[in-house]
């Protein structure tokens, strides 16, 4: 298993809006919460707490469990339908801000592991066609059900997304799939709106290709770059880091405003509290340090990409007030907050 593209199979670093939405979508077909949980450790409480980190596993268990209810094969379009551009965070506004739909192509794939990535996707231009092309990221650790759904709710994230973008006259011409159908070829097309073709070498989105120069509804180019240096920077730091302190790291920076403490992360990484000091002392640093980096990260985020004032960044990232915010951003940058601003404009 290449361990970049595996990293965050067993991981619990993800909020639950996926599982969230899922339980929402099949509810109307009377499949319960119960159900869609059934197995992967939590509960309907879990999802409604935002201290709760879930694993790629668990949201394709999730979707496993869904598929042997019968739901609807409508199911996975509907899911991805709700999954709008505004769940992602910094990644998902600097794709809205793209300077052109080939900007955004581009940042989507540079970007995709800062949303959950239970597909792998590129893109490419023919003369006539601009096409998203889906991977199977997982290989045989996915059942070919799973698979499918996975590939029918990333087409609708996608054209979601770019709908998002662009306007929603920014639709699909054609949908390729690497696998055969199965008598639902009106809901596919129902769905995507464009025509759909199965048994092809590989899963693909098409779309015009003379959509790439369009300009966005919220194309902003000075922000556009500085949320692209964001993005750079929280990809640095997850590459930066390894083992548990990699594992800690991640979790608390996908759950800001809320982070959890060490003794949820230890829960979460089902080790106890004091093997979990044990593990971070053995690679040099504590929870503490990397609470306190996570904190710096955000607050530089926050500042240089947002209009977010002051107090309410350090009421973000857990300050229970401005001063106390102020003199750490200090600590961590040697510049006050004002100074970071302006250098971000």
């Amino acid at each position: 298993m290449p361990p970049k593209i595996h990293v965050f199979w067993k991981q619990k670093v993800f909020a639950p809006y996926k599982i969230a939405a899922l339980i929402r979508t099949v509810a109307e077909q009377g499949i319960t919460s119960d159900v869609v949980l059934q197995g992967i450790q939590l509960d309907a409480s879990h999802i409604n707490d935002p201290n709760t980190l879930t694993s790629i596993r668990q949201y394709i268990n999730a979707c496993d469990n869904v598929i042997a209810a019968a739901a609807d094969v409508s199911s996975a379009f509907q899911m991805g339908q709700h999954l709008h551009l505004s769940a992602y965070g910094v990644y998902g506004h600097g794709l809205m801000c793209s300077s052109t739909v080939r900007d955004f192509f581009n940042f989507a794939v540079k970007y995709q592991a800062l949303s959950t990535p239970a597909l792998r996707f590129h893109w490419r231009e023919e003369v006539d066609v601009a096409a998203w092309i889906f991977f199977d990221t997982y290989g045989h650790l996915i059942s070919q059900g799973a698979r499918e759904f996975l590939i029918r709710q990333q087409m609708a994230q996608q054209m979601v997304h770019l709908m998002d973008t662009a306007g929603g006259e920014c639709r699909p011409i054609k949908a390729l799939f690497a696998f055969p159908d199965a008598g639902n070829k009106a809901v596919y097309e129902q769905f995507l709106g464009c025509e759909c073709v199965f048994d092809c070498p590989a899963s693909e989105l098409h779309y015009p290709q003379s959509i790439l120069s369009q300009v966005p509804q919220f194309a902003n180019r000075i922000t556009h770059g500085s949320l692209q240096e964001a993005c750079d920077r929280l990809m640095r730091q997850t590459k930066a880091h390894a083992g548990v302190t990699g594992e800690v790291h991640q979790m608390l920076i996908l759950t800001p405003g809320q982070f959890p403490t060490m003794e949820q992360i230890a829960l979460q990484m089902q080790i106890t509290t004091r093997t979990l000091r044990r593990k971070l002392e053995a690679e040099g640093t504590d929870y503490g340090t990397i609470l306190d980096g996570v904190r710096g990260t955000l607050a530089l985020e926050y500042l240089q990409t947002t209009r977010m004032s002051t107090e309410d960044i350090a009421i973000k990232i857990g300050f229970s007030d401005g001063s106390n915010f102020r003199r750490a951003f200090k600590r961590w940058t040697g510049k006050t907050t004002r100074q970071m601003r302006y250098a971000g404009l």
